[in-house]
């Protein structure tokens, strides 16, 4: 596969990926291009024992951790959780913003699965990608949708 089609089939699933980690479009940004400045500089590398999108993920998890302990290690003030405007490639929706936002405040481990389950990574992959069993990511997942389902839930009663 070509870097170009690489590129174009995953920009926007390692962007969303990163949004989950950093909660700051920017940072998304600039954390993905640097995922795919690795992705580009390794491919004659990749030995296919798994799938493209399985080793995109997680140089794009490992990325997005690196990101966040850095940012925890220098961090002098209280996350700001709130999204920012988002432009054309990434949904202006007052609900997709208060997920990304919810999404924001889990567990690094947690981020990483919810993300990787709404870009519908298969739960196997998930499971190489961390480094769990299959039966743990869908006890996680459960569990992470049932927490999100709560703070959704409370989103949509202050709203009406």
């Amino acid at each position: 596969m070509k870097f170009e089609e690489i590129y174009q089939n995953y920009w926007q699933k390692v962007f969303r990926l990163a949004m989950g980690y950093v909660n700051d479009r920017d940072l998304a940004e600039d954390l993905t291009q640097d995922v795919f400045v690795i992705v580009y500089q390794k491919l004659s590398t990749f030995n296919q024992q798994s799938s493209i999108g399985t080793w995109i993920f997680r140089i794009a998890s490992n990325t997005c951790l690196r990101s966040v302990e850095k940012k925890q290690k220098h961090q002098t003030t209280a996350l700001n959780h709130d999204l920012p405007t988002t432009e054309s490639h990434f949904e202006d929706n007052d609900q997709i913003k208060f997920l990304y936002q919810c999404i924001s405040t889990l567990d690094e481990i947690d981020r990483l699965i919810i993300s990787l389950e709404l870009e519908e990574v298969p739960q196997s992959e998930i499971a190489e990608i961390v480094g769990i069993s299959n039966g743990n990511v869908r006890t996680k997942i459960h569990r992470i949708k049932e927490k999100l389902n709560k703070k959704m839930s409370r989103y949509e009663y202050s709203r009406s």
